[in-house]
Parts: structure tokens; C-alpha cells; sequence
């Protein structure tokens, strides 16, 4: 997410996908829902209850007769009609359906004997129907639920375990003033639908999805309760620790979409074509994804009403409709969302098959109903707003918005943290995922109200949980109102975005002046954050780019953001962007200014993977993909966010490709650089004795091997002057002396000697913007 702005707490703004500009912090925002059953295989029985007869703007014959029936009065009072559609194998002659009251619990769908059983949870309702929908020929039924406390049920006899779509119909009392938003002309999703159905084809509407202008699309909730998945014999989930990660962050529509992907039309953009290049990660050296959200949500949100933003089709998903469902229109054209589910398992085996870990971009401090200006009443808006989202009746404007997307969920009310913990766990559970990356965390740490809590139940439960405590978790430690980098609750568990390494590693490396202690603290661990109780260097997740904000290659071609495909006028996006186009902005034939830039980005890359802590990157800067200078690119489903694959010809970039490729490795095989306790005076000389001098651009050090790692010690220097300077190397270890391992100023392939060259001279010649790493070998 885009950088937020700067907040009272001090500091940079945080990085928040402002999706909007100007107005997204108060609502200009938009959401995101969707997914579809598949097949004529998808049929339901139809249930007449009492005076109730089958309801529904599309329903077939069976419907019709159901209500004649009914208002004839000569319906008994449960009576079985079958869909002229149903397959047999689905149900049989002497097979119908019967409704008892059911049970409050568990919340969504499960088995209960030969019912399912539905639980939804609304304390402010008066009434609640579940709506039951053949997707086959569009009939529907609707069935009153029970009450017990605030729980609404119902069950259902013999309902087929896979091919139900249902919603919910809620009505309340209480009005604008209550905080309510009851809507009972609305078809709500169950939040604990675990599949979801609705448009059927990725950017592309349907009659399926029941658009209305203004109001938007339907989304129905799912399962397939026979659902099965052969792990193989073999399999075994990667078990690397925090530590030890290289995180790779991307995007799974925009990472294949593109024709030189080199793959073909029905893979690109979908979970398969990730585990298509599941080599390729493992080649260049990555050890964990870190997806772009891959819950359900609606890619046409920004369409659903006439906006200046109506051209955009959402690529990033940063607008959940569904907790507990994967995006469906990621999986193979047209299949639907059980064979999403199943597709996103295959995603996950084949990267844990090359030792990749997976996780998750998830956002639980919003959702896509946006706000009370452009309502989206979808899903638990319509169905208890007072519970699931931060609402202050008080105000003209209620809903609380520490997001900038309209709503902030509620997430410490305890029938929202139990959707959320429970969401969570279906995603390691169900779906083998490695860890989590929590959007704007620090909406998260907030009371129904907004106010801080220093103690938030939520981030708590989830640090002390028996399966979650397990897996990574990271927090984007900021929201709008709070920048909690170094100070986010965390339980000695919880790792942090750091974007203070961010910001002063961009400073330094560009030449700004006064920085050169900030750059020293952030290459070390940022134990100034950090270095507190049990806390390690790995819960400093470096990283210099981010899917929000310039690419690595933009980061260093533009001076100014580029935003004008968006349609606000170049006013969304961060205007902090610590960049320098290296004397042309934008594209240029210029050999000399196309050199620099390559440099600098060498010099960064360098600086991430020779930092203490975490590093992650993100999806092309390894071969210098552009956005063209747009810093927010959340909303362009073509070249301007698709990663651009270089071909053989390109030799920039494949270059680029083989240096991150090795660096990446030499950092795995270097344990000093993945350490578990900061370094100290033993482990770490800095050369230096201008520390004072705002004007030093210039700094070197030497990582010491303390406990015979194997990898030697290790000598950086940063040069951000325009200027060489020499370095005076330190003395080598007895018996060793220092050979190149990078000199980011040399022509590849010599900008990386897998290895190290032959040797060096005792003083070494530190180009004018660049950076040299050099390791020891046997004299």
C-alpha cells in the first residue's frame, strides 16, 4: 500500500497503498469481492417452508410451481422440489431436502449427520434467511433462520456436499443513527463461506454477479466438503527459519500476465504459472514468496460506479471480500472456486518442492464495502456493522477509517478476532502456507473506538496460538494515525516492515549527506529498533522497494512519481520517494546515465543482502522492471504492472539477473548475516573515525567469522560519493587474504566474482558511486 502520511508519532509516512489519492484517505477508495461455481454438477434442491416460496430474481420453472404451490395454499409444510436441472447422480428419486433448526455452532457451513448446518453471527438482526441458489438453471430458495443468543441457524437435509451457492437476506431495526446499515434487498455473503462464487473470468462481467450500477456485484458463498488433496509421500513443508529467509514479494496476476512470461495464454496470471516458475525463484536463490493478498475480492471494484477511476482494473487485491476463500479468477479460466482452492495447493507444493516458502499479504484492517459516501454492502456491512467495523454514531462521518479505504474492521471485538484467528489457521492448516505479512498491523492494536491498545488481544492471541505462534508473522507496523516501526506489540515473536531502513538506506545510497550513522545503524541490525527483551535481528524485514512505491529501476530513473494513468491528476501516491533519475528522468539512450543507473541499482541490492536482518525484494527488481514512474500502480492490468521477462538479447538486464542471482547466494551461505543475536564490538569493526562529518558519504566495515561459520570475514564499503576514494584495507585474518567478491562499479560479469578473484592490494580504489564486498581465502 502506498505511503500514508506522515504521523504525529514522527518519522516518514508510512507505506500504505493509498489506492485513491487526494480523497482515498476519507473514502475515494474502492472494494473488491468474487468467484463462481462451476458446472451443471452445481445444482440444489429446492425446499418450500411453510407459507415461504422460492425467491429470486432468476429462477426457473421449479421455482414458479413452488410458488403457485405455496399460495395456494395447498403446500404441506415441507415440501421437496427438485430443479428440473438437477443431475441425477446429484439426486436420486426418493432424495429430498428437509429443514430443522440446526445449530449455533460452528459459525458458516459444516456437516452436521446428512445436514448442513448454517451459523452466522449477527447481534443487531431481527431476521436472517438463507438463500440457497442452483447455479445450474438460477433457481433459489429462501429458508427463515433460528436465533440462539446472537447466532442464526439453520440446517439443511440433503443438501449435495459440493455445488451449493448461498447468501444471506438480513433485516434489523434501527436506523442511519444506529450505526446499522441494514440493506434487506441485499444478498450478503457469509464471512465464513470457505469458497466464494460469483463473476466467473478474471476483468470480465457476467449475468452471474448480478452487477447494479452504483451498488456493484453478489457474491455467494460455497464449499465442497469432499474436497481431497495428495500432498505426495514425499512432501515435506520448507522449515526455514526467520533468519535465514529471502523474501521475494510479488504479485501472482501481474508476475505472469505478460506474453514473455513464456507461458501459455489459460497459465499467465494464475497460481499454476507461479508454480510454473517455481525454477525460476529457486535459481535465482529465494527462499520465500511473499503473495500480493490472494483472498477473494472484486478486480472490478474501481468500475462500480462513474469515477475518475473507472478505467482500472485492481491487480494488487488490497480490498478483501472473503477472510476465508482464495481468489478465484487466479486459477485457470472459467474453473471456479473449488478448483481454485485446489490450483493455490498445487502453487504451494510445487514452491515447497524447490525448499520456497509461501506467504501471505493479508488485510484484515479493512474490507472492500469502502465507506457510507460509495457504499459496498456485501457481506458483514449488511449483516452486523456495529460489530465488524470501528463505528462512532456520534459523528457525522461514523465509520472510523484508520485505513484510507473507507472502514476500519473492528478487529479486537471478540467475534471478529475469533473470524480472523480462524482465518488464519484455515490458511496453514488447509492450505500449507509458511507465514503472514498483517497490512497496516497497526490498525489491528486498536479498540472499537480507534484508541491504541497497548496490549491488542488479537496481536496477542496470534503470538501466543499453538499453530500461528509457529509460522512467520510480520506486521506493516503503521496505519493512518500510528508509525509503530521498532515499537509494534510483538511477544518477542512478531517481525516488522522496517521502513526506517527503507528511507535511510535510499538517502545514503543516492548521496545524501548527514547519513552515514543512520546507514551504519540500519546495515547492522537496526538494533536501535530492535535490540530489546528476546528480540532478534531478523525482526527487522529490510527492504529498499516494496510493490507500493518506484521499482528498483524507476527508484533510480525518476526524480518525481508519474501517476497520471491513474486518473486523479498525479495526486495519489507518496511524494517522499528519496529517489534520483541519475541526471534524466525517465527513459533515455544516454550510455552514460543507462550505466549509473545500473550501478545504483547494484549498490542497493548489495546493501540489502549484506545488511543484518531480514531481506526482502520485490517481484522484477532483479531485472529491472519499470512501471514507467508510477509509484501506485494498483489499478493497470497491463504492461505498466506486468513483469516484463528479458529475453537473451537483453543483456542490462539479464546481467542484473545473474548479479542478484549470486549475491542472493553468497548471502545464504554467509551465517554472519543471518545472526541470531546483534552484532557486537567482536563481531563488527567499523573503519571509521569521521562520524561527525555530515559531508562523509563514504563508509566501511568488517564483519568478523567469531564462531567459524566458514565464511570468512567479510569487508564492505559504500561509496556515495561522486568521487573515488581509496580504501585502506584492514589486515586479513592469519594466513588469509582479502579477494574481490563484488565491485559494483566493474562491468558484469566482473561487477560479481562467484567466489572471490585471485586476491587485491592492500589499498583498494572505491568508485564514484559504488560499493565493493570482498571475503577472505587461504593466502
Amino acid at each position: 500500500m502506498q505511503r500514508a502520511p506522515a504521523t504525529a508519532a514522527g518519522g516518514a509516512a508510512p507505506a500504505r497503498p493509498q489506492r485513491g489519492g487526494v480523497g482515498a484517505s476519507l473514502g475515494a477508495q474502492l472494494p473488491r469481492p468474487a468467484a463462481r461455481a462451476r458446472g451443471a454438477a452445481a445444482a440444489v434442491t429446492q425446499q418450500i417452508i411453510g407459507g415461504h416460496a422460492a425467491h429470486g430474481r432468476r429462477g426457473g420453472a421449479a421455482t414458479a410451481a413452488a410458488g403457485s404451490a405455496a399460495r395456494s395454499g395447498s403446500a404441506p409444510r415441507c415440501v421437496a422440489l427438485r430443479s428440473s436441472a438437477v443431475p441425477a447422480a446429484m439426486v436420486s428419486a426418493g432424495s429430498y431436502t428437509s429443514i430443522s433448526k440446526g445449530a449455533p455452532e460452528p459459525l458458516g457451513p459444516s456437516r452436521a449427520g446428512g445436514a448442513v448446518n448454517f451459523a452466522v453471527y449477527s447481534g443487531g438482526a431481527a431476521s436472517v434467511a438463507l438463500v440457497l441458489r442452483n447455479p445450474a438453471d438460477g433457481s433459489q430458495q429462501e429458508v427463515p433462520m433460528n436465533k440462539t443468543g446472537d447466532v442464526w441457524h439453520v440446517a439443511v437435509e440433503g443438501l449435495p456436499s459440493s455445488g451449493v451457492w448461498y447468501a444471506l437476506r438480513v433485516a434489523g431495526k434501527g436506523g442511519w443513527d444506529s450505526g446499522y446499515r441494514w440493506d434487506s434487498k441485499r444478498l450478503l455473503l457469509d464471512p465464513r463461506a470457505p469458497l466464494v462464487a460469483g463473476r466467473d473470468t478474471w476483468a470480465t462481467r457476467d449475468e452471474r454477479e448480478w452487477f447494479e450500477l452504483n451498488k456493484g456485484s453478489t457474491w455467494w458463498g460455497t464449499f465442497d466438503f469432499d474436497a481431497s488433496f495428495d500432498w505426495g509421500s514425499d512432501y515435506a513443508r520448507p522449515g526455514h527459519a526467520l533468519k535465514d529467509l529471502v523474501i521475494y514479494e510479488m504479485s501472482v496476476r501481474c508476475f505472469t500476465a505478460s506474453a514473455s512470461s513464456g507461458l501459455p495464454p489459460e497459465r499467465r496470471g494464475t497460481y499454476l504459472g507461479v508454480a510454473d516458475k517455481a525454477d525460476y525463484l529457486a535459481d535465482l536463490g529465494v527462499n520465500a514468496v511473499e503473495l500480493l493478498p490472494v483472498f477473494e475480492y472484486d478486480e472490478l471494484e474501481l468500475q462500480r460506479w462513474p469515477n475518475p477511476r473507472q478505467h482500472m482494473v485492481n491487480v494488487w487485491g488490497y480490498s478483501h471480500v472473503s477472510f476465508m476463500a482464495p481468489m478465484s479468477r487466479f486459477a485457470s479460466p472459467g474453473a471456479g472456486p473449488a478448483a481454485a482452492a485446489a490450483e493455490f495447493k498445487e502453487m504451494v507444493k510445487a514452491l515447497h518442492a524447490r525448499g520456497i516458502q509461501v506467504i501471505l499479504d493479508v488485510v484484515y484492517n479493512h474490507t472492500a464495502e469502502l465507506d457510507d459516501k460509495h457504499p459496498y454492502t456485501i457481506s458483514m456491512r449488511g449483516i452486523d456493522n456495529l460489530t465488524y467495523y470501528m463505528v462512532d454514531p456520534s459523528q457525522y462521518v461514523q465509520l472510523i477509517n484508520f485505513s484510507g479505504c473507507g472502514n476500519t474492521v473492528n478487529a479486537n471485538h471478540p467475534v471478529v478476532k475469533s473470524l480472523i484467528i480462524d482465518s488464519l489457521v484455515r490458511w496453514v492448516e488447509e492450505f500449507h502456507v509458511d507465514g503472514f505479512r498483517f497490512d497496516l498491523a497497526s490498525c489491528l492494536c486498536r479498540d472499537s473506538k480507534g484508541r491504541p491498545l497497548t496490549a491488542p488481544p488479537l496481536i496477542r492471541e496470534i503470538a501466543k496460538h499453538p499453530v500461528l505462534s509457529r509460522v512467520h508473522l510480520i506486521a506493516e507496523p503503521w496505519d493512518l494515525g500510528m508509525y509503530q516501526v521498532g515499537s509494534f506489540p510483538n511477544w518477542d515473536v512478531w517481525a516488522e516492515w522496517n521502513g526506517k531502513y527503507r528511507d535511510d538506506v535510499r538517502r545514503f545510497v543516492k548521496g545524501e549527506p548527514g547519513l552515514k550513522g543512520a546507514f551504519a545503524t540500519r546495515m547492522s541490525g537496526s538494533a536501535d529498533l530492535y535490540a530489546s527483551n528476546a528480540r532478534q535481528p531478523a525482526h527487522s524485514v529490510n527492504f529498499v522497494t516494496a510493490h507500493d512505491g518506484f521499482s528498483l529501476a524507476d527508484l533510480v530513473s525518476y526524480n518525481a512519481k508519474h501517476n497520471g494513468a491513474n486518473g486523479e491528476g498525479n495526486n495519489d501516491g507518496s511524494n517522499d520517494n528519496f529517489s534520483w533519475n541519475c541526471g534524466v528522468e525517465g527513459p533515455t539512450k544516454d550510455g552514460g546515465v543507462l550505466g549509473l543507473r545500473f550501478k545504483q541499482m547494484r549498490n542497493y541490492l548489495t546493501a540489502l543482502l549484506m545488511a543484518v536482518g531480514t531481506p526482502m525484494m520485490v517481484m522484477g527488481d532483479e531485472v529491472a522492471i519499470t512501471h514507467h514512474g508510477n509509484n501506485n500502480w494498483y489499478g493497470h492490468d497491463t504492461e505498466l504492472s506486468h513483469m516484463h521477462w528479458p529475453g537473451e538479447d537483453d543483456e542490462r538486464r539479464t546481467a542484473l539477473l545473474r548479479f542478484t542471482s549470486e549475491l542472493i547466494k553468497f548471502r545464504r551461505s554467509c551465517p554472519m548475516l543471518a545472526r541470531e543475536t546483534f552484532p557486537g564490538p567482536k563481531d563488527i569493526t567499523w573503519h571509521e573515525n569521521n562520524w561527525q562529518n555530515p559531508d562523509s558519504r563514504f563508509l566501511m566495515w568488517t564483519l568478523h567469522d567469531t564462531k567459524g561459520s566458514g565464511c570468512g570475514d567479510v569487508f564492505v564499503a559504500f561509496n556515495a560519493h561522486g568521487f573515488e576514494v581509496p580504501a585502506t584495507l584492514p589486515k586479513p585474518p592469519a594466513g588469509r587474504k582479502w579477494c574481490r567478491l563484488v565491485d559494483t562499479n566493474l562491468p558484469p560479469p566482473r561487477d560479481i566474482t562467484p567466489g572471490g578473484n585471485a586476491g587485491v592490494q592492500g589499498t583498494y580504489g572505491v568508485a564514484a558511486h559504488s560499493a565493493i564486498v570482498l571475503i577472505t581465502k587461504e593466502a
